[in-house]
């Protein structure tokens, strides 16, 4: 695939107005998600489940493209239709998630390190034809008293960089990752020194692997004070604090920045991307990537009754993308 096509390809994904869900969770993840609603996590329910989020009418209105996990790829409709034979249908480009998760950094304690390229390659090259157009990595970088480690921040840019690269490689656009995670007691200016440390050196790292900006996509964590700070941040501040670190870290080339929702509620996650873009231009797109932001209301109807609550489960999906739809575009509300 030429720079072009793959420029194409990431320009649609932060189309107007739309954004992207992630439904990539592991199958050790949905399992813990289907316990807390009493649904036992088989292959059937976990397809059962994705189908319902996939065949929501009118998905393609307000999202763009759509995360899975390797078993979703590969799944099919209870009518024998392919999960991205559907999505293509509905005009939602299919992603895929790479990464196989974390693992303790050797020598620092509390720190962790994103495994999965060996054998990237030739997984890319599959998932490219199954009909993948684009996959996902993510990096997950805490803040504590001694964290994050500039070992830490940089062995985890050199592995992005090299996924990305790989990704390019094979004719997909690569979604970056770096999650700053919520956990903790540290303040807001905190969270955005760290935040765009991570920024910096992840670019640092992509161009020195030779990676095209113009067909890659950040997915990016909110300026957000720690989960247990005791002063919390109005929707106005946090919207302020990310859209500056992110204009002092991020290059202007970049066709998008989605991001995650990082265990915020899903209004909030809604109202800190609507200010965002209530703020005038940019120098690029800023879209959403939600996952349980746009799934959690879905998922408690949905297991009240899987068939029953089909519908109801599905109107509280498009709602959801709507919402945030209007918010890319700061449009919202609220």
């Amino acid at each position: 695939m030429s720079i072009e096509q793959l420029e194409e390809t990431a320009h649609a994904m932060v189309a107007p107005g739309k954004g992207i869900i992630a439904i990539d969770e592991s199958t050790t993840t949905i399992g813990k998600r289907f316990a807390a609603v009493g649904v036992d996590s088989t292959e059937e329910n976990r397809r059962a489940y994705r189908e319902m989020l996939l065949t929501t009418p009118k998905l393609g209105e307000h999202i763009s493209g759509a995360i899975l996990y390797d078993e979703t790829l590969r799944q099919k409709t209870k009518a024998g239709v392919s999960f991205v034979e559907v999505m293509k249908k509905a005009g939602v480009i299919p992603g895929i998630k790479v990464d196989k998760g974390t693992q303790p950094l050797a020598g620092f304690p509390g720190e962790v390190i994103t495994e999965g390229l060996d054998g990237l390659r030739d997984r890319l090259k599959e998932y490219y034809a199954l009909g993948a157009r684009f996959a996902k990595w993510r990096a997950v970088i805490s803040i504590g008293e001694d964290t994050p480690s500039g070992t830490c921040i940089e062995s985890n840019s050199h592995a992005l960089a090299r996924y990305a690269a790989l990704c390019q490689e094979q004719g997909l656009v690569p979604m970056v990752e770096p999650e700053v995670l919520m956990d903790g007691e540290h303040d807001i200016e905190v969270c955005y020194d760290v935040t765009e440390v991570v920024l910096r050196s992840l670019f640092g790292a992509l161009y020195e692997h030779n990676v095209m900006l113009e067909g890659t996509i950040l997915k990016a964590s909110m300026v957000l004070p720690g989960k247990d700070c005791p002063e919390q941040a109005s929707v106005e501040e946090v919207a302020a604090a990310t859209v500056r670190c992110l204009k002092a870290a991020v290059p202007a080339s970049l066709p998008g920045i989605v991001f995650l929702s990082g265990g915020q509620s899903d209004a909030a996650a809604t109202a800190h991307l609507n200010a965002m873009n209530q703020m005038g231009a940019h120098p690029w797109p800023l879209s959403f990537s939600y996952g349980r932001a746009m799934q959690s209301a879905a998922l408690k109807l949905w297991a009240k009754d899987p068939v029953g609550k089909l519908g109801e489960a599905q109107t509280t999906v498009a709602a959801r993308a709507r919402d945030n739809g209007l918010a890319a575009r700061g449009q919202w509300k609220g």
